[in-house]
Parts: C-alpha cells; sequence; structure tokens
C-alpha cells in the first residue's frame, strides 16, 4: 500500500545532512527510506525515536558512495547487513535488504535482496514494517499503518513462523500492545505466543532483561503482565509475583519514569524481594553491577516514611547510603505503603541537591593520639565517626579529635 505524502517528514527529521544522504544514494542509482520504529513512532506522534534506515543498496555499495562523498562510516552490523553512517557525529544505522535463508529462534542467516515487500515481510509486526522516503511517503505491504490507528498489534502473515524465527518476538508483542494497543489483544498472536513459549528458555538472559526493562517502561504494563501471567508466559522468565497493587501504584500515583533506575526500581517493586530473592532475580537478570549493588542495597536497608521527611534522620540515610539510595528508597517506600506525598517532586530535588562533609579524622590521627593495635585503630575511626553523624556531621575536625583521648580511653578498659 502506498500513501502519498502521508508522513510529514519533520516528524522524522529536519537534519539536512540526513536528507542529503537520501539524494546521494539516489544518484548512484539506490533507494533509502526509512523504516520500522522511527516510521511507526511518528506517525503515532511519539517523539525521542532513533531513526532507522533501509536500502536496496549492499553495504559494500554504500560504504563506498559514502567515501565518495566524505561520509563516515562503522560496520557496526556487516555481517546482517548494517552500516553505521555517520552524520553530525550521530550514527545512523542503515540497514540493506534482506531475507532470512535459516533461522534457529535466536539468530538468522540473511541475504541481501533488492525486493522491499520480502524485506518488510522477515519484520515481526505489522506496525514495524512500514517505510518512509525522504518526501514523506509511505510504503506500507501488511497494512501497518491500519492497524497502528486502530491499536491492533499482530504479526506480519503466520504468527508461528515469526516467532519461531526469533523467540524474542513474543516479548516484543506483549511491549507493543502494551504502548498502542487500542483493541482487544489479537488472539492469533497470544495463541502464538502461548504456544511457543518454551522457546523463550533459548534465549540470552541479557536479551530477556532489557525487553523486560523495556516492557516495564510502558503505558499498560500491568494489564500486560496480568496477560503473560494469565496465560503462563510470565513465568518461563521470571517468577510468579504478588505485589501487583504495589506496581500500580508506583506507576499511576507516584509516576517518576523519568528518573534514572525507573525500570529497576518496577523490576524490585513487582517482587519486594527478600536479600534472597534479589540475588536470584540479580543472577537470573544477569544485572551489571552497579543495578546488582542497588538492587540489594534495597532490600538490606530499611526505612521508615518518616525517616525520610526528617532532615537529620534523612542526611544520616544519605552520609550512610548515598543520594541515589535516599531517592530510590523514598519512591519504593512510598509504593509499598500506598502512600503518596504532596511535595514527593521537591522532596526528591532536594534529596539530589544535599551534599555532606567528609569524615575528617584519619588512622594516622588515632596512632597520633597514642593506639598503635591496627585492630582498635578501625574500632576507634568507627566509633568516632558515629559520634561526628549524630552531631548531625557538626563536630569540628578539633572537636573529633579532643575526643580521642576518651575513646582510647574505653578501647582500652
Amino acid at each position: 500500500m502506498f500513501k502519498d505524502k502521508y508522513l510529514d517528514i519533520s516528524n522524522l527529521t529536519t537534519n539536512k545532512n540526513v536528507l542529503r544522504l537520501f539524494n546521494i544514494v539516489e544518484t548512484h542509482g539506490g533507494v533509502l527510506r526509512f523504516v520500522g520504529g522511527a516510521v511507526r513512532d511518528a506517525i503515532a506522534g511519539l517523539k525521542g525515536f532513533d531513526l532507522d534506515l533501509a536500502t536496496d543498496l549492499s553495504p559494500d555499495e554504500l560504504v563506498e558512495i559514502c567515501e565518495e562523498n566524505g561520509i563516515k562510516t562503522i560496520p557496526i552490523g556487516i555481517k546482517f547487513g548494517t552500516l553505521g553512517v555517520v552524520i553530525d557525529n550521530q550514527v545512523l544505522e542503515v540497514t540493506s535488504l534482506r531475507k532470512d535463508v535459516k533461522t534457529d529462534g535466536r539468530h538468522a542467516e540473511v541475504v541481501f535482496t533488492s525486493d522491499w515487500e520480502e524485506d518488510a515481510s522477515r519484520r515481526d509486526l505489522t506496525i514495524n514494517a512500514v517505510y518512509a522516503d525522504e518526501k514523506g511517503n509511505v510504503f506500507d505491504y501488511y497494512n501497518g499503518v491500519d492497524d497502528l490507528e486502530k491499536g491492533i498489534v499482530r504479526f506480519i502473515g503466520n504468527a508461528n513462523q515469526r516467532i519461531k524465527e526469533d523467540y524474542l518476538r513474543i516479548l516484543r508483542f506483549f511491549r507493543f500492545y502494551s504502548i498502542f494497543s487500542k483493541a482487544p489483544i489479537d488472539k492469533k498472536a497470544l495463541q502464538a505466543c502461548r504456544d511457543n513459549k518454551e522457546g523463550l528458555r533459548q534465549l540470552s538472559l541479557e536479551r530477556i532483561r532489557d525487553e523486560l526493562f523495556k516492557l516495564f517502561m510502558t503505558p499498560k504494563v500491568i494489564e500486560t503482565i496480568n496477560i503473560m501471567r494469565e496465560n503462563e508466559i510470565m513465568s518461563y522468565v521470571l517468577p510468579d509475583s504478588q505485589t501487583m497493587s504495589e506496581l500500580d501504584f508506583l506507576i499511576n500515583t507516584i509516576h517518576t519514569p523519568d528518573l534514572p533506575n525507573a525500570p529497576l526500581r518496577r523490576l524490585f517493586t513487582l517482587y519486594n524481594p527478600d536479600e534472597s530473592l534479589a540475588q536470584n532475580l540479580a543472577s537470573r537478570l544477569k544485572l551489571s553491577n552497579k543495578q546488582k549493588e542497588d538492587f540489594l542495597s534495597w532490600t538490606r536497608y530499611n526505612y521508615e516514611l518518616s525517616d525520610f521527611l526528617d532532615e537529620k534522620k534523612l542526611r544520616q540515610i544519605i552520609y550512610r547510603h548515598g543520594n541515589d539510595f535516599a531517592r530510590d528508597k523514598l519512591i519504593l517506600t512510598c509504593a509499598f505503603k500506598h502512600q503518596m506525598l504532596p511535595d514527593l517532586r521537591d522532596r526528591l530535588q532536594h534529596i539530589a541537591e544535599i551534599n555532606l562533609p567528609e569524615f575528617s579524622v584519619k588512622g594516622r590521627d588515632v596512632i597520633a593520639a597514642g593506639i598503635q593495635d591496627n585492630r582498635k585503630i578501625g574500632e576507634v575511626l568507627d566509633d568516632l565517626e558515629e559520634l561526628w553523624i549524630e552531631s548531625d556531621f557538626q563536630l569540628t575536625h578539633q572537636e573529633l579529635l579532643d575526643k580521642l583521648p576518651e575513646l582510647i580511653t574505653q578501647k582500652s578498659a
């Protein structure tokens, strides 16, 4: 289906250097089009997407014409036909038209083609198989535009076949359902996801984690997770959860998706894990070291909501665990208690702006005061630091040193 100047191209890009690339490709006998998520989101009125493009030129041909025109390229996925084209210090992914010759549910072997409809046929969902040129003309081979307007999310052709080509498409289907659906879930698609759920076990944990984190940030994640649970699909990637109401409160009442760690907070709220389960989830999803550290700290250290409203206690929390911990833990505490602070945003900003001094007494100060035993040096420093914290960080360096003789006497008794 061809739609003449259907899309306002300014909704995709206003960068003249990007549009110049279309002319360069055309003068060398090729065709270049925007494709996939960028076109889908522009039609839907969404913003903040990455541009992806497709061409009927081979990667070698594209490299050659870019070099002729002084455009840098990066071979980011040549094996699969994807070339990085650097425009204004940004990398655009341009993929040559392809068709699958072999798939195993995780990867595909491809050959290049010049057939745009054949390239579209290997994509997962109808709404992701729409192309647009630099004039705003739209090329839609599987009625993706119509599906997008009606809020129907469905696979291209045979749903079972599409899923068997890459089992991650099960999770992608639910993610896009959560974003774009306006109609009841497609029965054929849901049945295919249910029939092929065992294939999720073939996927790398990293791919599952990344897709789940994207799903957690979608508009109808509560409804979508419930559908996945009812159809025994969620259990193939994560254990069952009993805290959906808390997640609902976090998403729809607290609503802090723009703040760092949002997907991780939603995962935590979904389970409210003890340390053992937190360890299990972190390992299962192969969280990064920083994510695992944050995730476990939320389990290990618990505070009352009132602690975040008491300035002295709040400073103590920040000193012991950091500003980010205090922000995340306050959000999580509100979610689990189903309590929304009217000034939550202001309080979170306040937390971010709190800067505390460093503890100034060092081991050498304790040694100079007469302690030589390394173990006791550490104990004295710890006790002295606790006094400083209890003073709300008000004791000066000299006042701390003046307390050393008393502490040393206590340790020597």
